[in-house]
């Protein structure tokens, strides 16, 4: 932790309270999952860390430094979600490694909050100096401190470390555009917003990463490297300082005639700076700064007279804030027009989406055979199978995965966001369900799909709560909405037939998906509204809590379509190709309309991954894929006997008996 700033109780209080906007292999086979705080002495699981020498150890520098209560958030200086392991303060004090979290540290207390998805891991992995604090509104952390720090006291935080919000500070195709293109295309912006901001400060790493352009040029560049990725990145250079996500860590400083680009200058080859500044004319040129040196930069700049400069609140932490004064040389919005703009694809970059994920359904339907042969035999775990798929996607040029897999079994998979570790490792039987949730990282796309199965014979109420889910993603696919829909109006759709039975869901049911770039893309959901050309996740499941888990998730491509009276309304085209697991699918559950979409996307997967698959010479694949996806009998159909049917039927019987 780093104590760069203290600040009165008065003044943080407003900053800190808007920054939080069986059969088992190992240990636990034979002890209880959970910690209990309430014996005496405590219980604790194996998977639980000893964090007593890293609170003494803050306590000592509080005291020290005259501090009553110390902020921890789990992000890093760009407000990253995934973060590199030397950012991952809230982990090394707490014990706990889930993605979203914010501790407080008082001299004699110490508490976590984060939500539903993570408090069973929380449980698993903190020891008994904490206390877990399940409501995660921003009142119930402000609550908390104003209980346990006295008026008048001190409360630290790293300014570096928190975000801003407006609510409390007043080969490639050529027809893809450039970076130089894009940075007068920003210009533009600037030049067009009213307040007439001189500059514009970017923060968050993939602000700053890359485009599609000169692929085969920056596949040369060794360190700072250039690939695939979204229209709207700055630059077009790739990097590896967080896990999962091909970033790296910068800043940069655009104005309406300089380009300042902060990074580790040491890390930057001769290549690349050429690259850079290749048939650039003055304002095109970047200028390389040290990363450290960003501060200091920014102070020099707005000591000029006339300048204005413009941030995006969500991803400027409050160490660059604080020393753009006065006010008056300040613009705000949430969002900065880099991030605001990449989010929408244009075609090239969704067919280049499109064909990542009919590679990676071959990736998925390799694994899914190969845990069909595998399970029966006694030869799988949890591991084990996280690092096949993992391996499947190496073989098919995947840059890495695009996030650590979660692969749970039986009451593993009930929680949302597990991922297994040598103390909670299970085997896979066929008694039990299995989800996989895994993805990977293309020069053309990232994927992100989740598929549930059973290789046994389900329960009847396994199969309801897949059917469920099933039909609250087929629900969100296949409907038509105008342009400008909130996408928060879709949350119903995939909750409509849980809800039904009394069921529900703790996670949201969908998030932006880029193109190699983030798994989740946040410039996606800072739209707020659906349109023409994103690129989004639909993700509805359940979860019975020691039980099983369900989910289901496919990414998919908002697109217009056709209707018989109004014009701009559009639907999703999903791009995810691998069959859902058949046995598990009740079909007296599913409406026509529902039975008629699950047909027209078996045919899809049929000719899109038949076609790769015969391309790749992969003919047991094929096999497997054609078994899969054979179509379901419809309700009307001829493949089915509908009531009109048998009465025509039984008629003609009738009419046979009385020639008789």
């Amino acid at each position: 932790a780093q104590f760069s700033h203290l600040y009165h109780f008065s003044k943080v209080f407003y900053l800190c309270v808007h920054a939080i906007s069986g059969n088992t292999d190992g240990a636990v086979a034979r002890e209880s999952t959970e910690r209990n705080c309430s014996l005496t002495p405590p219980y604790l699981p194996s998977t639980a860390v000893n964090t007593s020498l890293q609170l003494e150890e803050l306590r000592v520098q509080m005291r020290a430094m005259n501090i009553s209560a110390y902020i921890i958030p789990a992000t890093d200086a760009h407000l990253s979600e995934y973060i590199a392991p030397r950012d991952a303060r809230l982990a090394f004090m707490t014990g706990f490694t889930g993605s979203a979290g914010t501790a407080v540290v008082t001299l004699n207390k110490a508490a976590l909050w984060t939500d539903s998805r993570y408090w069973v891991q929380a449980e698993r992995q903190m020891d008994c100096n904490w206390e877990l604090e399940k409501d995660v509104s921003i009142s119930s952390v402000a609550e908390w401190l104003i209980s346990e720090v006295p008026k008048g006291d001190e409360i630290g935080f790293d300014p570096f470390l928190f975000s801003l919000s407006e609510s409390h500070v007043s080969s490639p195709p050529v027809s893809l555009r450039t970076w130089q293109e894009k940075v007068e295309h920003i210009r533009t912006q600037m030049g067009d917003n009213p307040y007439k901001p001189t500059g514009l400060l970017l923060s968050a790493l993939d602000e700053t990463a890359c485009n599609h352009v000169h692929l085969l040029y920056c596949l040369k560049l060794p360190l700072v490297r250039c690939f695939l990725c979204l229209f709207l990145g700055l630059f077009n250079m790739r990097g590896n300082d967080i896990p999962y996500n091909p970033f790296f860590y910068s800043y940069t400083l655009l104005t309406m005639d300089e380009i300042w680009l902060f990074l580790h200058v040491e890390r930057v080859t001769e290549e690349l700076k050429v690259y850079l500044n290749a048939s650039c004319e003055g304002a095109l040129c970047v200028q390389l700064k040290g990363y450290d040196t960003i501060l200091d930069h920014l102070k020099n700049y707005v000591t000029r007279p006339g300048v204005k400069v413009w941030i995006g609140t969500e991803y400027t932490n409050y160490a660059l804030y604080e020393v753009i004064t006065p006010q008056d040389k300040l613009l705000t919005s949430s969002y900065s027009p880099v991030l605001t703009t990449k989010a929408v694809k244009d075609e090239t970059e969704q067919q280049i989406l499109r064909d990542a994920h009919v590679r990676d359904a071959i990736v998925v339907i390799q694994f899914l055979m190969w845990l069909e042969k595998t399970v029966p035999e006694g030869n799988a775990t949890e591991l084990t199978a996280a690092e096949y798929v993992d391996k499947c996607r190496r073989w098919k040029d995947s840059r890495g995965p695009s996030f650590a897999t979660i692969s749970a079994s039986g009451p593993n998979a009930a929680l949302a966001h597990y991922s297994p570790t040598k103390e909670t490792n299970r085997r896979l039987t066929v008694d039990e369900m299995y989800l996989v949730d895994s993805g990977g990282q293309y020069l053309d796309g990232t994927t992100d799909i989740t598929r549930t199965v059973h290789w046994g014979k389900p329960t009847e109420m396994q199969k309801e709560a897949f059917t469920r889910v099933l039909m609250g993603n087929i629900e969100i696919s296949r409907t038509i909405f105008p342009s400008g829909t909130r996408g928060v109006n879709m949350e119903m759709l995939g909750r409509r037939a849980l809800w039904e039975v009394g069921l529900n869901y703790g996670h949201g049911t969908g998030h932006g998906v880029g193109n190699y770039f983030g798994v989740h893309d946040f410039s996606v959901q800072n739209v707020k509204i659906l349109k023409n050309r994103l690129i989004l996740l639909i993700e509805p499941g359940y979860y019975k809590e020691n039980d099983f888990g369900i989910r289901i998730e496919d990414v998919a491509v908002v697109v217009p379509v056709q209707t018989k009276y109004g014009n701009n309304y559009l639907t999703f085209d999903t791009v995810s190709l691998v069959p859902y697991d058949r046995k598990l699918i009740d079909m007296s559950l599913l409406s026509s309309e529902q039975l008629h979409w699950l047909n027209k996307y078996y045919e899809t997967i049929r000719s899109l991954v038949g076609a790769e698959l015969d391309n790749q010479g992969l003919h047991e694949e094929k096999d497997w894929m054609l078994r899969n996806t054979e179509p379901f009998a419809e309700i009307g159909s001829s493949a089915s006997v509908s009531s009109s049917s048998l009465t025509l039927i039984a008629l003609a019987v009738a009419m046979l008996h009385n020639i008789v």
